[in-house]
Formats: structure tokens, C-alpha cells, sequence
């Protein structure tokens, strides 16, 4: 998941920035579109942070990049910072877990996965309109599991909670499994 994030973002900003040239008449902001591109992406990083919006109208002000709507976002989250999955797509990279397991070669990616999955999930589950009193047993669990873990995301931390990691997933998936007018 991470890995594809990260192609994800750095095609998007690309191809924002690629717009943007294009539609603008303004070498100015062709010149920042093009140094947006060649900028390295980062995971926390998303398209819209870097990519300058660019308007359709020449001679128009730029604004920077459009905030996410406030109903999607959470209330402790800093403006600027990108709405949260929503529970179907989260729940989905949750479920393309299911079939992966720890291989010598694999385990810390897969272990790593399932964790930012499991989190993913509980951040679109607190942020979902139905609210977060809609996913008790999920949330729970995924604090339970932090709780665990004490913040150490390390393989070795991970591996060590394998078995309440992998629980937690195949806990939630059952849950969801049980409530399909959250995912479909």
C-alpha cells in the first residue's frame, strides 16, 4: 500500500502538473507547475499538496491547493490535510490482506500493510458520516491493538503482535462481513 501511494501521488502531481502547463498562458506558473513536478514525493504527501492549483482562466488568482471538504475531515486534523478513505475503499485494502501471509521474504512489508490498513480503516470509520458511535467493535479493537503495540510500529514490535495484529484484521473483516451496509 505504501509503495503504491507513493507511484500514485508522484503520477498525480505529475500529471496535475503536466494541466497545468498546458492550460496555462502565464510562464510564471508554468515555471512552478514544472518544479512541482520534479519534486520528490513523499508518503504524507498527496497531489493536491504538490501541485499549485492552476485556473482555467487566464489571469485569474491562484489560490493553492483546495482544501478537502470540512465534512470529510476530521475535526483534530490540520487544514490542508487530505480527507480520510472512505469506509467501502478502506475496507477493501483491508481485505487484499486476506490472502497474504509472512513469508521470510515478505513478512515486514505484509505485517507493515495490515497495520496501516487496520488504520486506515479506523481514520475513514471515525470520519464517516454515520459517525465513529456507528463502528464501536472495530474502533475498539483497533485501540485495543494499539495499546499493545505502545506506538512502536518496528517489524520487530509487529512480528512480536502477529498473532493480535493478524486477529484484529480477521476480527474486523468478520465484523464488517456482518454489516454490508457499510461497504457496498
Amino acid at each position: 500500500m505504501f509503495g503504491s501511494r507513493v507511484r500514485g501521488a508522484a503520477l498525480a502531481a505529475v500529471v496535475l502538473a503536466g494541466f497545468a502547463v498546458s492550460c496555462s498562458s502565464d510562464p510564471a506558473a508554468s515555471a512552478g507547475a514544472s518544479s512541482a513536478a520534479s519534486a520528490p514525493a513523499t508518503p504524507s504527501a498527496s497531489a493536491a499538496d504538490s501541485a499549485p492549483s492552476a485556473s482555467p482562466l487566464p489571469g485569474a488568482a491562484e489560490s493553492g491547493p483546495a482544501a478537502p471538504p470540512a465534512s470529510r475531515r476530521p475535526a483534530s486534523a490540520p487544514p490542508g490535510t487530505p480527507p480520510p478513505e472512505k469506509v467501502r475503499d478502506a475496507f477493501a485494502g483491508l481485505q487484499a490482506t486476506l490472502d497474504g501471509s509472512c513469508t521470510p521474504s515478505e513478512c515486514a512489508y505484509f505485517l507493515g500493510r495490515v497495520h496501516d490498513e487496520l488504520h486506515s480503516l479506523d481514520a475513514a470509520m471515525k470520519a464517516d458520516p454515520k459517525g465513529p458511535g456507528h463502528f464501536p467493535e472495530p474502533i475498539a479493537l483497533v485501540a485495543k491493538l494499539d495499546t499493545e503495540l505502545g506506538g512502536d510500529r518496528s517489524f520487530q514490535n509487529l512480528k512480536k503482535h502477529q498473532t493480535l495484529l493478524i486477529g484484529t484484521r480477521d476480527k474486523i473483516n468478520t465484523w464488517m462481513q456482518g454489516h454490508p451496509d457499510d461497504y457496498r
